[in-house]
Order: structure tokens, then C-alpha cells, then sequence
């Protein structure tokens, strides 16, 4: 009576174990998608490069050539993300923190893969045109639809995790930092959820930081950081960074709230024409950066250059402020991680005279973490990205009392996460699954009006 059952015991086990079995198309789903990641980050960042520096050679020849393509540029580009996809505007984390609410319901819009193509095409415009702008954001929501794919092309019912997954493993590949990748699922984009299945973001950060670590070399984004800071020059540099940092980065995070809600009629009116809007803004940033030469594009150059001392006006971090700003609102695609890594090494540029006698770079990586923590409110994810990307190990305590003070100075300013209230814009009207705030009863509703 055995010989009859084992087949069919064998064809049990087979289907529960074998190939075919859940477990193992999700195993494949997790690395497929995270190897794909890798190579997508990788392949954009060298786009985006690419992008940047043919923007610099045309400025070099043609001074005054910004004067005209930035501003039609922006116009252009707002057009066709409105035309073609809404849901590529901005940054790109609200839309994954939305996502995670219905996953299934994202991959029609939020991170399908016509939005996502439109992300990618759209932001390396936007670097063409001289945008203050970032490719990280972009970033995680591309890898967000990309492990979405992977587990619908393997049959694996779409969870929460798998969206927060691709995004951190987006992280981990646009910075090369699969730490920060862990941190920043953590803090961000997990921070309202229930954390589950662990062992996919891990395994997805790690995979896609390391598939773009193998392929591009052990690079560090901002060169190798060697000074420190002794215990008494922390005590007073680390609080004085995160108070300017906190305060400078609450109120970016406050201008870009304020101007999708305000009901000021001339803004609403702007508003109402998007072209026109966000040629207006791309005329303010091509003004800017003529007459500064230093504000284009995402702030690498900027920001590496302030980190090894060379000098730049005092005013380079207002600047850089005011033009991140300036695209931030027009409704083109693109991030703020880069652009607020450069503001925040003008933040510590102004902070270097205060303490002339103190090393130089150290204390430019406190006003770099600071300002990043006063926008994102992610301290441990800015402590990480900051130290990996300059291999400054021996300032970890100072670059974390620095973000910790610019957290509750950011806090007492604008008690809302800035991509928290923005991934409201992309909820369905009504849906009461609002991301978690500092300010649970803040009127972030009307926040829906934009999404950058």
C-alpha cells in the first residue's frame, strides 16, 4: 500500500520544496530584481554624469546660453511629466512610501513601468538643462518598480516589504553605501509599517550595493576624509552646526510644503499653468547660476571641492538653496539627496570661520550632515551616507550629535517629515492610510496639490 503513495508524497514535496516552490521563486525574484538594481543605479549615475558635464561644456562655450535653455528646458520638461506621467514628478520617495499602502494598485501607477521610464529619461533632461537636482530619489523609485516586477514576473504576491526593498536597495546603489541603503529603509520609507520580512530588505540592499560595488570599484563619492575632531572641539563646533544645519533645512522642508498648499492667488495662478510655472523657476535658477557658475546640476563638484578645502563664496550654500528650491517646486522630475549634500557643504563652508583653527574639512562634513538631516529627518541614514561616501570614520560621534541636534531643532521648526507629507499627494482622496507624522493632526491634506 506504500509503492502507490510515494509519488504523490514525492509530488507534494516536490511542490513545496522543489523549484517551482514559493520560496524559491521569491529567492529568485530577490536577487534577480537587486542585480538588476545594481546595474540600473549604476548605468543612470554614469547617464547623469554624462548629463551634467555636457550642460558645463555648453555653459563654458556659451555663457549666456542658460539664460535660454534652462528656462525651456524646465517648461518642456514639467509638460511632458504632466502629459505623459504625473506620477514621475518630484522626488520619487513619496511615491514608493505611497506605494507601500496598495501595492498592487502602484504598479499601475506609481511605479509602473511607464512612469519609471519617464523618471529616467526625464531626470537626465533635467541635468541637460542645468536643474539643481539629484538622480538618488529617481533612483529608489525605479528600484522600487523594478523589485515590483520581479515579483510579479515570479508570482509572488506584492507586499509592503517588497516596494521598501527596492527602494533602500536604490539607495544603496545611486550611493554606493549598502549601510545607508539599511538606514534609510528604516528610518524612511519603513518608519509607519509594521517591520516584516527583514531578510528581503537586507538581502536586497546588500546585493545591489555589491553588484554596483563590483562593477564600479570601491569609490568614495567625496574622497577619502582623514581628520577628526577631539572632544572639546565637538562640544562646540557639533552643536553650533546642528543648530544653522537643523534650522536651514527645516525651513527648504517648510518652502516646499507652503508653496504646493498656499491658497495665495498668484501663486495658484501660476500654478494653474505648469509650463509657465516651472519656466518661471527655470529662469531663476538660469539667472543664479550665471552670475554664481557654481549652482548647476546635482553639487558633487561643489560639495568635493569644499570638502578639500578649496574656497568658494561664502554665499554658495544660499544659493545652491534657492535653486534646489526653485526645482524642487516646478514639478519636473528629480531628487533633492545630492543637491542637499551641496547645500550642506555650504552650510559648513560658513561655520569653517567661525572655528578657523579646526580642521577645515571635519567641520564642513558637520554642516553637510546637519542641513541633510534638517530636510530628510533621517539622522542615522545622513550620519551613514556622510561617512561612507568620505571614509570618515574617525568623525562618527561628531556627525551623529550634529544630525541628533539638527533632528529636534528641524522638529521644533516644521513638525512634519518632508517626504512623509508629500507622499500624501499620491494617495487616493480619502484614503484615511496616511503616513506617519511627527504631527498627526497637522492639516497635510491639502498637500495633494504637489508632489516634488
Amino acid at each position: 500500500m506504500m509503492g502507490p503513495r510515494l509519488p504523490e508524497q514525492a509530488r507534494d514535496l516536490l511542490r513545496q520544496h522543489g523549484p517551482t516552490a514559493p520560496v524559491w521563486r521569491r529567492r529568485v525574484a530577490i536577487l534577480g530584481g537587486a542585480v538588476t538594481i545594481g546595474l540600473v543605479a549604476l548605468a543612470f549615475a554614469h547617464l547623469a554624469d554624462w548629463a551634467g558635464e555636457r550642460f558645463i561644456a555648453l555653459v563654458a562655450r556659451w555663457w549666456w546660453a542658460p539664460l535660454i535653455v534652462t528656462p525651456l528646458g524646465y517648461a518642456a520638461i514639467a509638460w511632458l511629466t504632466a502629459r505623459f506621467a504625473p506620477a514621475a514628478r518630484g522626488s520619487g520617495i513619496p511615491q514608493v512610501m505611497a506605494a507601500t499602502r496598495d501595492p498592487d494598485h502602484a504598479m499601475g501607477a506609481l511605479v509602473s513601468a511607464r512612469t519609471v521610464i519617464v523618471k529616467l529619461v526625464l531626470t537626465i533632461g533635467t541635468l541637460l538643462v542645468g536643474a539643481s537636482t539629484g538622480r538618488e530619489g529617481p533612483t529608489v523609485q525605479v528600484a522600487a518598480a523594478i523589485m515590483g516586477y520581479a515579483h510579479r514576473l515570479m508570482a509572488i504576491p506584492l507586499r509592503a516589504s517588497v516596494f521598501i526593498a527596492g527602494g533602500a536597495a536604490g539607495v544603496a546603489g545611486a550611493f554606493n553605501t549598502p549601510l545607508a541603503g539599511v538606514a534609510f529603509a528604516i528610518e524612511e520609507l519603513a518608519a509607519a509599517y509594521e517591520q516584516r520580512m527583514t531578510l528581503l530588505v537586507m538581502t536586497a540592499v546588500l546585493i545591489a550595493g555589491m553588484t554596483s560595488l563590483g562593477l564600479s570599484g570601491d569609490y568614495i563619492y567625496f574622497g577619502v576624509m582623514r581628520q577628526t575632531l577631539s572632544v572639546r572641539e565637538t562640544m562646540l563646533a557639533a552643536p553650533v552646526a546642528g543648530v544653522l544645519g537643523g534650522l536651514m533645512g527645516a525651513f527648504f522642508s517648510r518652502a516646499v510644503l507652503a508653496t504646493g498648499r498656499t491658497r495665495w492667488a498668484a501663486v495658484a495662478r501660476a500654478r494653474a499653468r505648469p509650463a509657465l510655472f516651472a519656466g518661471s523657476l527655470g529662469l531663476i535658477v538660469a539667472i543664479i547660476g550665471v552670475g554664481s557658475g557654481l549652482t548647476w546640476g546635482t553639487g558633487y563638484g561643489a560639495a568635493r571641492a569644499i570638502i578639500t578645502g578649496a574656497d568658494v563664496p561664502h554665499w554658495f550654500g544660499i544659493a545652491k538653496l534657492a535653486t534646489t528650491l526653485a526645482t524642487a517646486v516646478s514639478g519636473m522630475p528629480g531628487g533633492i539627496f545630492a543637491p542637499s549634500l551641496a547645500v550642506g557643504a555650504g552650510v559648513g563652508d560658513m561655520l569653517r570661520w567661525l572655528f578657523p583653527t579646526y580642521p577645515a574639512g571635519a567641520i564642513v562634513l558637520l554642516g553637510m550632515v546637519a542641513y541633510f538631516t534638517g530636510v530628510v529627518r533621517a539622522p542615522l541614514t545622513a550620519v551613514i551616507i556622510i561617512s561612507e561616501t568620505t571614509a570618515s570614520r574617525g568623525l562618527m560621534m561628531p556627525l551623529l550629535a550634529s544630525a541628533l541636534i539638527a533632528d529636534v531643532v528641524a522638529q521644533a521648526v516644521s513638525k512634519e517629515r518632508l517626504y512623509h507629507a508629500l507622499s500624501q499627494a499620491f494617495l487616493p482622496p480619502g484614503d484615511p492610510r496616511e503616513p506617519e507624522s511627527d504631527a498627526p493632526d497637522a492639516p497635510i491634506g491639502s498637500a495633494r496639490s504637489d508632489g516634488n
